[in-house]
């Protein structure tokens, strides 16, 4: 079972510790409160998906032993209007850069990524539609 603790350490700021012992700073900005000193808990969520996924899809073309030279995810999400302000919507692009990438293995890693593998881009797929893109850069 994973676990985090997150302490309150003055006005709206708040330190998230995870079980591996790593840190994070969550904050609010100045006008709910806060001292716009760390991410908000929802944009946590956008780089928790772009991470996982990511992982996944690096992992995935180096195990291809593809020249990767560059990687980057981007993703948005559309909240609702009403609270909680859950995201509806979410749409991750990814951007590949490298020698020799053949597109066809970048897809197949990204529907591997969204349709086996990431644990976030699954629980968040719960509640939001996910879209995807992709660019292959050839250096």
């Amino acid at each position: 079972m994973a676990k985090a603790k997150v302490t309150l350490v003055d006005a709206m700021q708040f330190i998230g510790t995870a079980d591996s012992g790593h840190a994070v700073i969550m904050d609010a900005p100045v006008s709910s409160g806060g001292t716009n000193t760390g991410s908000k808990p929802m944009e946590l969520l956008l780089m928790a998906f772009g991470g996982c996924s990511g992982m996944d899809v690096i992992s995935i073309l180096r195990k291809k032993k593809l020249h990767v030279t560059k990687f980057e995810t981007h993703v948005e999400g559309r909240a609702a209007d009403d609270y909680p302000h859950m995201y509806t919507a979410l749409h991750i692009e990814y951007v590949v850069t490298g020698k020799d990438i053949p597109e066809d293995a970048v897809k197949r890693a990204i529907d591997l990524s969204l349709d086996k593998y990431c644990s976030v881009g699954a629980t968040l797929g719960k509640a939001a539609k996910i879209t995807h893109s992709y660019k292959v850069i050839q250096e």
